[in-house]
């Protein structure tokens, strides 16, 4: 069956034509998956060869052939030579003019960095094609059925790529399973309702062995011969699948908490302070422990917060691992009024306490929640906080989490197990090389989302990754103003200026944002508390009104007497303060003027477009228990 299915894409007819190709194994190879796959992303085959577009050509090298297809970085040149010798023979045919042809041309070319480096992503890799490298590099020949079976059969079990676990190979072989299997049955029907003259791609007997053996069949063409149905049988405990993976159903939990702080898996989370590793230890077997762990506390007759065992974990996490209270975490689900702005902070480890967990006395008690605790209230409190030091405690048995005193958090393997079953879902969680690489853009962006505390440490890693240079504050201080810009989130942009050490800026660095539209009145405060001079007159209007702005978004009650003195020299006077500022920002105007009962001004930023609709919101932070 494998020879004779999907055969019908012109492939002897075009190797006909390009006997230069023929010749060489590794271009026929090439030129089956490329003809085979544009056929099956429905290319006109009138010509009776599959005609190529910019978008097909894109897709197939940058997405289908990185799925389905192997090749050595020494085949890799054999596909786009294909296509570019596939426009000459679909333009011979009448199919194609010179300009198109000349566009789809400079599209491949354009095209082959990305192809080659995702033909090499690690990430990109399916059982098929990464045990298809292996006994390519170890000569054998994946022509040869017989000899693949010999090789598994000589092979001592599964190794993953660097960087990689089994379940990632898992997940991209499934994913790259149903995205094959989903275009045969749609070029199935397709050529059912619309039949090509150049016949149809598959016959309903094809059909009818099921679309996923056919892209078994067609997948060990473009990788190695029989090395599908090899790994679905005798050899299947070399690609095992879901179910060998209990921890999966941890990580589609820690994937829901995710969505529901962000609503999106693709906006990261701060990466943990440290490079855990512990490589006397498989992350996967500390993630079925935990994943154990966690199951067996969502019984009935567990305490009261066993329950919350996954939400705390992620908690901890999205922390950036740093440690938190037992106290406060359980005043929290207790619905005490806890100060937003310590929600978040980062908590003291004591070098040692008490087994027996105790609650902090009243002074710590305040000083935790930001509210002044009473005895009674202390007393209600104090058995939701050892129900929430129970479940802590019972976590901490697999090694993962830590307890000393009220302070608890991640151990470097519980980091490392984490950081695993977040990105086994596809939750972006970035190491800290990860964000080093990053531009200036991309870590404010990011960093907005973020407590303080992570927020602060990783930027002043960003920077030091980054040489500490005037270059990179000079990036980071124009990010702040540019990221989110006309948003809800610009505030909270601008406001990661002050998580930054306004001593460690370099002076040059300063100066050269005096004239920044945004942040210029920001730089200049800090050259003036540092005695360096500057030059008020670079600092545009609608900085200085930006920085009015969110000082009186801090003063509340005495915001109008604050906008009063503000307006004493603004030319114009208080109407025309309000109308740059509303300007500048207008979801920080809308909120702040409205507190002060002064009615937004019609205007149109400048600064950034004023976007319609209601804004962004992020997921409420806090799940009620």
């Amino acid at each position: 069956m494998a020879g004779t299915v999907l055969t019908n894409t012109g492939l002897d007819v075009f190797l006909d034509g390009t006997p230069e190709l023929r010749r060489d194994p590794s271009s026929v190879r090439a030129a089956d998956a490329v003809l085979a796959l544009l056929s099956l992303r429905g290319a006109d085959r009138r010509s009776g060869l599959p005609e190529p577009s910019v978008e097909l050509v894109r897709r197939l090298l940058v997405e289908d052939a990185p799925a389905f297809v192997y090749a050595t970085a020494a085949e890799l040149p054999a596909y786009p030579a294909v296509l570019v010798a596939l426009t000459a023979r679909v333009r011979e045919a009448g199919r194609l003019n010179a300009k198109r042809q000349a566009r789809i041309v400079a599209a491949v070319e354009d095209i082959v960095p990305d192809f080659e480096r995702a033909m090499g992503d690690p990430a990109n890799y399916t059982w098929q094609r990464w045990y298809a490298s292996l006994l390519r590099a170890d000569g054998t020949d994946p022509a040869d059925a017989g000899a693949v079976r010999a090789w598994l059969a000589g092979h001592d079990g599964v190794r993953p790529p660097d960087g990689l676990h089994r379940a990632d190979l898992m997940n991209r072989s499934d994913v790259a399973d149903a995205l094959l299997a989903d275009a045969l049955a749609g070029a199935y029907v397709h050529e059912a309702e619309r039949p090509s003259p150049a016949g149809p791609l598959l016959a309903a007997v094809d059909v009818s062995h099921g679309v996923g053996k056919i892209g078994g069949l067609l997948v060990d063409r473009w990788t190695a011969e029989g090395l599908s149905a090899a790994l679905a049988g005798p050899y299947a405990h070399l690609a095992p699948g879901s179910e060998a993976f209990p921890h999966l159903a941890l990580a589609d939990t820690l994937l829901d908490e995710h969505l529901n702080y962000y609503g999106d898996s693709w906006i990261p989370l701060p990466p943990p302070p440290m490079e855990a590793h512990e490589p006397q230890r498989s992350v996967e077997a500390g993630a079925d422990l935990l994943a154990e762990a966690v199951e067996e506390m969502k019984d009935e007759t567990g305490g009261l917060y066993d329950g919350e065992a996954a939400h705390l974990l992620y908690a901890l996490y999205q922390r950036g691992a740093c440690a938190e209270s037992v106290a406060r975490r359980a005043a929290e689900f207790e619905d005490w009024p806890v100060d937003p702005r310590l929600e978040d902070a980062p908590v003291l480890v004591p070098a040692n306490a008490p087994e027996t967990y105790a609650l902090p006395d009243l002074d710590e008690l305040s000083r935790l929640t930001g509210t002044v605790a009473t005895e009674d209230a202390r007393t209600a409190l104090e058995p939701g906080a050892l129900a929430m030091a129970a479940t802590v405690d019972r976590l901490a048995r697999t090694g993962m989490v830590f307890r000393t005193g009220d302070a608890f958090g991640l151990t470097p393997w519980g980091v490392e197990v984490l950081h695993y079953l977040l990105r086994v879902r596809w939750v972006a969680a970035p190491d800290a090389k990860e964000v080093a690489g990053w531009d200036a853009p991309t870590v404010i962006a990011a960093a907005e989302g973020w407590s303080a505390s992570a927020a602060t440490r990783v930027l002043a890693e960003w920077l030091h990754a980054h040489g500490d240079s005037a270059e990179a504050w000079s990036a980071l201080l124009g990010a702040l103003g540019t990221v989110h810009a006309g948003t809800f989130e610009a505030a909270g942009t601008r406001a990661l200026f002050g998580f930054l050490d306004p001593a460690a800026v370099p002076v040059e660095a300063l100066r050269g944002a005096l004239d920044d539209p945004v942040m210029g009145a920001y730089a200049y405060g800090v050259l003036r508390a540092r005695g360096e001079p500057a030059d008020e007159t670079l600092v545009p209007t609608s900085a200085r009104a930006v920085l009015i702005l969110d000082r009186l978004s801090r003063h509340g009650d005495d915001g109008r007497t604050v906008l009063d003195a503000s307006a004493a020299g603004w030319p114009g006077g208080v109407d025309a303060l309000v109308r740059e500022m509303a300007a500048v920002d207008p979801y920080r105007a809308e909120r702040t003027l409205g507190a002060l009962r002064i009615p937004m001004p019609d205007v149109r930023s400048s600064h950034g477009r004023v976007s319609a609709g209601r804004p962004k919101r992020r997921a409420a932070r806090r799940r009620a228990r």
